[in-house]
């Protein structure tokens, strides 16, 4: 398990993270369903992990479930306990999809947008091979070669005998064999090893303790320290193995099937080294879940939310096709921009109802209509919206021109510390996303931002004439040097 906070623009923040074999492969590929036990020891690990990550109050969780699972045949009772117990849906993914989540999640943590880059990952049931060029990933293939899978097949004693090791590694090389000759030998810029089995080839190369693990990631091991350590290994007993510095007590009994695929690996591709990558599936589905804008809704006005403030906006004659423009454009700057104001998604709501309503004082007068929208919001009856909710939107609306709050506004005395932060930090936004539909003929189609030697560059595309929208936009960037203490800069780029 793993959970992260993922912000546009700034390094992936791991929050908490947690690990345990539970080894679901060994009654799978020994009897071809998981046993009771083994589903019930599951089930606990992630009844266990799944307290974890709600007390963070995440916002998007993926539960997936690779090679053993897609293989067992009571996959069905399996997933309604184990959906239960991880308090969401569990799904069988394939052998594809697991390999590009491995390969988005090696880009995220280490990109290589100028490599030919060939990945692998052993894991218990399977083995992913992954040929990726400038990021992209272009070939995958995944192999009925996990370090479990293999030692119930092929390994009967222990240590294990000179024919069932011979055995097993004419298996490995015959899976293979497809992908060596459909990838090649040459081209190759870089090779990264990813998996417990690899972290733990590096950490005993390194001589570095399980616990430090970590210290290894990116480390380069040849292939004939590979192939060294697979010579010592596969001669070893469990309690021998098990006394290698960085394999530790659970990995040395899978670790010479995982090691022989490894060895295979980098000897079929000809390859004379591979760096290893503490990155993997979790990595992959946070950067995918990021790139989904999984969460993003909850910036977002639901249904009703949205109902309710179209209608109030036309019981007072507001211009629902500009009202709208403008919303569109403030959620899309309080995204964008949230690398610096790191304000809670429900401030995007809030934003966006005063998008819908900063315009109801014209219906009293043309003059200081802000402090009639003020007075229509805060007077009003907001379905959806707690009173707090409703204060700060109508507060939003008093500011969207005009003077910036000030301590003896009574509005602003009577708004809690917190609540006069954010309402400072939304201020900006909001002005900036009114002034970007200026001439109301909704010239902006999208908005693009960049920090860049301590200056925000808004990036708006649009193929019109956009002046009197950067004029507007520049006057509210005063605004915006004044409470984020950056200046900020708009510039045209063609759609």
């Amino acid at each position: 398990m793993e959970a992260a906070e993922v912000v546009a623009g700034l390094p992936t923040r791991v929050l908490a993270s947690d690990r345990e074999v539970t080894r679901l492969g060994e009654s799978v590929f020994r009897t071809g369903t998981v046993s009771e036990e083994y589903v019930k020891a599951t089930c606990t690990v992630l009844a266990r992990m799944a307290d974890l990550y709600r007390s963070l109050d995440v916002v998007g969780v993926r539960a997936v479930a690779t090679s053993a699972i897609r293989d067992t045949r009571n996959q069905r009772e399996f997933l309604a306990r184990a959906s239960e117990a991880a308090g969401s849906p569990v799904e069988i993914i394939s052998g594809r999809e697991e390999a590009r989540l491995i390969h988005l999640g090696v880009q995220s943590n280490w990109p290589q947008p100028d490599k030919r880059v060939l990945i692998i990952d052993i894991g218990g049931g399977s083995a992913e091979i992954i040929a990726s060029d400038r990021g992209h990933l272009i070939e995958a293939y995944s192999k009925p070669l996990g370090a479990v899978r293999l030692r119930e097949s092929f390994l009967k004693d222990d240590p294990p005998g000179g024919r069932q090791l011979h055995q097993m590694r004419e298996y490995i090389q015959a899976k293979l064999d497809t992908a060596v000759k459909r990838l090649g030998h040459t081209g190759w810029d870089r090779v990264i090893a990813t998996s417990a089995t690899a972290s733990a080839v590096a950490s005993a190369v390194a001589r570095t303790p399980r616990s430090k693990r970590d210290e290894v990631d990116r480390l380069r091991v040849s292939t004939s320290q590979v192939r060294k350590l697979y010579a010592r290994i596969s001669e070893m007993g469990i309690a021998g193995r098990r006394k290698v510095t960085g394999i530790g007590p659970r990995r040395a009994e899978i670790i010479v099937p995982g090691v022989a695929v490894l060895l295979e690996f980098l000897q079929e591709f000809h390859l004379p080294a591979f760096y290893y990558s503490r990155a993997g599936v979790r990595d992959g589905i946070i950067a995918d879940l990021a790139a989904r804008n999984v969460g993003a809704e909850l910036s977002r006005l639901n249904r009703d939310q949205r109902r309710e403030v179209e209608d109030l906006g036309r019981r007072y004659g507001v211009s629902m096709e500009h009202s709208r423009k403008v919303a569109d454009l403030s959620n899309l700057l309080f995204g964008a921009l949230q690398p610096l104001h790191l304000l809670p998604p429900a401030c995007g709501k809030m934003l966006e109802a005063a998008a819908f309503l900063l315009d109801v004082g014209h219906y009293v007068s043309s003059v200081s209509h802000h402090k009639h929208s003020y007075y229509v919001v805060s007077n009003s009856d907001m379905a959806g919206f707690t009173d707090r909710e409703r204060f700060l939107i109508a507060a939003l609306c008093r500011y969207h021109r005009k003077s910036l709050p000030n301590a003896i506004h009574g509005i602003y005395q009577a708004l809690s510390v917190e609540e006069r932060r954010m309402l400072l930090l939304m201020i900006p936004i909001l002005r900036l996303a009114y002034n970007l539909n200026r001439s109301r003929d909704h010239r902006i189609r999208g908005v693009d931002c960049r920090l860049r030697d301590g200056e925000v560059i808004l990036q708006v595309r649009s193929n019109s004439d956009i002046d009197l929208e950067q004029w507007a936009a520049e006057r509210a960037g005063e605004v915006f040097q004044q409470i984020y203490d950056r200046p900020i800069s708009v510039v045209k780029s063609k759609e």
